[in-house]
This record gives structure tokens, sequence and C-alpha cells, in this order.
């Protein structure tokens, strides 16, 4: 791979904004500076904002077994589409389901032969599989996974307490996070309408497990503000909790639901807007610590006609920083800083990926480049998921983004898919594991 010059963009770290050139070798960043020596290899990135590629931390590919959903193959491009250049897929809804090695290798084997984007994997944590946890580990799960609630898949069982407790434990002397998908399960069985009482009580219990245990508790699609408080409130108090909340929660409420029927049904459901407005006021507070897609594509057959009967996922992998860039920076004045620091420096600081989420020399070159001036309507054939089936369409936004670069690898450039590698797995770093800190 040449030696490249990203010459004149605005670079965006947590920290700050400031205009600089980026010299790219190998795939590493080796040197920030103003008016670097030239190379044969040029991007010109002027009236660019420059950010870390995104990190998304919670997705559904559903490969192996579940390919005519998704798949690496389109669900990475649409990463890619949307500026990330590293993606976790959860242990479910792939069949069988990763919760033990062997299944572990296949999805490995799946997604590197697919995926043009890095990834990291989680691993399930159901009743049954305490004694597979250590192997995973050893493969190399991000984290340990679990359902309070019916996940939607009798394959992939809730965890019931003794499962949680247990589960927690074991993971904490692995030093790997648990990733809890909270809700009741007595509150949600069999209805589409899932009040956030139900969400309220297993956040407060996920957090009491991971007190008692001393696990590192990450509280995955939080829809509320209440949900987030509680949950800063236990980190104050030492336990070791990182919290997530999704694009769409930020920018759907409930009204928007008998407008868009089907496609707008998830778990967690979209919120009112009152508790939308508490969740961002949480999330400008800084306390919430990363945004991630939850993409959990199905058929169109599964995303229509009867509310009850539908598949409850949001296909949104390719617009998580459209959203935040819209809703957040334009609408609310989120700072471009914070944007870098939730979709990708604290998760790569949370999930211990060495020399990922900051753009910093020695470390991978993985970089969006965005222009804030461009506008767009986000339409079907803009779309590279395998469905084009998206809550966002008809929406507008401002924010486009004109390349994505992975590893030095440009993957994504104005609207076309480049890429000419593959993705590799990432491990975590437990040298680099970290508590969550407030952003």
């Amino acid at each position: 791979m040449p030696r490249t010059i990203l010459r004149g963009g605005t670079i965006v770290t947590p920290k700050a904004l400031f205009q600089a050139d980026i010299e790219i070798d190998d795939g590493v960043i080796r040197t920030i500076g103003p008016e670097l020596p030239g190379s044969s290899d040029e991007i010109d990135a002027t009236g660019l904002h420059v950010f870390p590629a995104l990190i998304d931390v919670h997705l559904h590919f559903n490969e192996p077994g579940r390919t005519e959903w998704e798949g690496a193959a389109t669900g990475s491009r649409a990463l890619a589409a949307g500026g990330g250049a590293v993606f976790f897929d959860m242990p479910l809804n792939s069949t069988p389901c990763t919760v033990n090695a062997c299944e572990f290798d296949r999805k490995r084997a799946a997604l590197e032969a697919s995926s043009i984007t890095d990834f990291g994997l989680w691993g399930g944590l159901v009743p049954g599989n305490l004694a597979d946890l250590p192997e995973l580990a050893e493969r190399g799960v991000i984290g340990f996974k679990a359902f309070l609630c019916d996940s939607g898949l009798p394959e992939f069982p809730r965890a019931d307490d003794l499962t949680l407790y247990e589960g927690m434990r074991e993971a904490a002397r692995l030093c790997l996070p648990v990733a809890v998908h909270a809700e009741n399960e007595e509150l949600t069985r069999g209805r589409a309408l899932r009040p956030l009482l139900a969400e309220l009580e297993a956040v407060q219990r996920a957090l009491l497990f991971a007190g008692e245990t001393g696990a590192r508790l990450h509280l995955v699609h939080l829809s509320s503000g209440r949900a987030v408080a509680m949950a800063a409130e236990a980190h104050a108090r030492g336990v070791d909790v990182s919290i997530e909340t999704c694009p769409h929660y930020l920018f759907f409420t409930a009204e928007d639901v008998e407008r868009l029927g089907a496609i707008a049904k998830c778990a967690p459901p979209f919120r009112a807007a009152a508790d939308q407005n508490a969740l961002w006021s949480e999330l400008i507070a800084g306390n919430v610590d990363v945004v991630a897609s939850d993409h959990s594509p199905a058929p169109p057959a599964m995303k229509s006609g009867d509310f009850l009967k539908a598949w409850g996922g949001i296909a949104g992998v390719q617009s998580t920083l459209n959203v935040l860039l819209e809703a957040g920076h334009f609408r609310r004045g989120l700072s471009l800083e914070r944007i870098a620091s939730l979709l990708s420096e604290m998760p790569a600081r949370r999930f211990a990926l060495a020399q990922r989420g900051r753009i910093a020399e020695g470390n991978s070159a993985d970089l969006t480049l965005v222009d804030l001036n461009g506008t767009f309507t986000m339409e079907p054939k803009l779309l590279f998921q395998r469905h084009a089936i998206s809550p966002y369409l008809g929406e507008a936004f401002r924010g486009c983004i004109r390349r994505t670069i992975r590893r030095g690898e440009t993957i994504f450039h104005d609207g076309v898919i480049v890429a000419r590698d593959t993705g590799k797995l990432l491990r975590p770093s437990l040298d680099h594991a970290t508590a969550r800190t407030h952003a």
C-alpha cells in the first residue's frame, strides 16, 4: 500500500478540531501536521471534516444462516457508506447462534469471506452455556450478550436471573463485558406496546447484578432519559456500566409509529417526545457513552402488514452518523467532538480495541471524510443494505459522507463501494480494557 497524504482537512478528535495533513503508511497514521511532504498518492480533503471512522458496536448481520435477511456482504457495505470501518456482530440472528466456540469459528470464517469492514464478535449468554464462555473468550469475543426478555428467536432463550448472575460472575473473571437487553419478560411477553417500566425494572436489576459480581455491564439501546439517568447514578456509586442508545430513539418518537407502521417496530419501542427530549438531555450532559445502530433487518414480508406479527427491528446501519449530524449537531448544537467520542473513541476504549477509534499517530488509519455543507434526502437507491427498508426514507439530512477509509484503504468514495480487500477479526486487548468514564 503506497504512502498516502490526506491533505487539508479539518480533523475531528474528541478534544478539538484543527486543520492538518495526515500521512498514512502501511495502513497506519504515521504523522499529523501542517504541510507534510508530498506523495504520489494524495487525497484532497479541503473543505471536509475528517472523523475517525465509526465503530458500530451493536448490529445483526445474521450470517451464517439468515443471509436472506442481510448478510455481511451487503451489511458491511452499508456500514462503509455510512462512514463505518468496524462493526461488532451480535450472536443472534445468525443460525446457529454464536453461543460456543464452534459457532464462533463458523461465523468468523463467513464474515472474513464477505465483509469489507473489520469486525468483532459478541458471544451469547444463554441458559446452559456457562461452561462455553471461557472458550469463547479464548477465541476473541468482544463480550457476552444476554436478553432479559424473549429475544424473538427460540434458539436464543432469555437469561433467567441465575444465568445472568453466574454469567456476569464468569465474565468478570474473564475481564469481558456483558451486554444486556434490559426489558422485563413478564411486562413485555406477547405485547407490542412495551411499557417504559419494563425497561426501568430490567435496567435496575442488571445494575444490581453487575454491582454484586463486579462485572463490566454494557446496557444496550436504552430508549429513555430515565433509564440513562438510573444507570448514570449507579456509575457514580461505582458500578462499572456503559450506556448505549440508538439513532432511531434520538430521531423518532411514538407519534411516528402510526405514520411508519411495521417499519418502525422495535424493542424497546420509540418513546414519547418528552422521553426523547430527556434522552437528548442525558446524552448532551455526557451520560451516554455509545450510539450504535442496532441494525436488525428482515425481509420485506416480515416488516409489513399486521404490526403485532411484524419483526421487531430497525434497519439503520447506514444512517447513524447522519442522524447525529442532523438531529444532534445542526438542530441541538451537539459538538462534532462529542460525536467522534460517541461513535468511535468511546467504543474503542470501552471494548479494548487498541489503536482504534481516534485520529492519532500510530493508530489504524480508519477515517471518514464528511462534507458538512452537503445535503441529501434518503432514497432507496442510496441504500447498500440487502433490502431497501428504512424508517429514514424520505428524511432530509445535512452532512454528506464522501469517503470511508479502513486501515488506509478507501472502501467507499462518492457513492461507490471501492474496497479491494476484505475485513479481519478484531480481538479485545485486555491490556487496554478500561472502566467506563464519562465523556
